[in-house]
């Protein structure tokens, strides 16, 4: 069991690195990812570059309650609030006309995809930094998403400027969230089950 010393000295880290433009390596809901500031476009430029990925793939955001995604889209469909209510696994809604975050994050038709965390850690870290968090998977654009710690390569670990210790050590196979594609007047498109 990992300490929550290592809980606590984590989340100032991240904080610390994450206001300052940096981009961490920490565990999600779902697999490890890359994050950073949503609304600081030069951080998510570096994330585009560390995954050697076209900013025109768009990545999605994290948050921590579902109150704050009217914030970063112009409209919430009704039915977001049902879904994020009644979904049993991690889900990704893509939005329409997304506002309040870097440029370079918001997909050339204006959508965003944002989640809602469970996870304690990232629950606390958006808390505390009062924003969203990018998170991407922690690969290189192309190549196999790691479902673990022990499956990030070291191009991507030499890359980040903090790395979040907590759950490093659990070698549980995680799964990429589903992503559903909501539009304005309620229609459902399923990206990926």
């Amino acid at each position: 069991m990992e300490s929550s010393n290592n809980f606590t000295q984590d989340l100032s880290r991240c904080l610390e690195t994450l206001k300052n433009g940096g981009v961490i390596l920490y565990p999600t809901d779902t697999i490890w990812g890359l994050g950073c500031d949503a609304t600081n476009e030069k951080a998510v430029k570096r994330i585009y570059n560390i995954k050697k990925r076209s900013d025109e793939k768009s990545m999605l955001v994290l948050l921590d309650n579902p109150n704050k995604i009217p914030s970063y889209i112009n409209e919430m469909p009704e039915i977001a609030w049902d879904l994020i209510e009644l979904t049993e696994k991690p889900l990704t809604i893509i939005y329409s006309n997304a506002k309040n975050l870097a440029k370079n994050l918001i997909a050339q038709d204006g959508s965003v995809g944002i989640r809602i965390s469970e996870d304690e850690f990232n629950q606390k870290l958006i808390q505390r930094f009062k924003k969203p968090i990018v998170s991407t998977s922690a690969n290189i654009s192309g190549e196999k998403s790691p479902q673990n710690f022990s499956e990030i390569s070291q191009e991507i670990i030499d890359s980040v400027d903090y790395i979040v210790e907590w759950k490093q050590n659990d070698l549980t196979q995680m799964l990429s969230s589903s992503i559903i594609k909501l539009g304005l007047g309620g229609e459902v498109q399923i990206i990926r089950e």
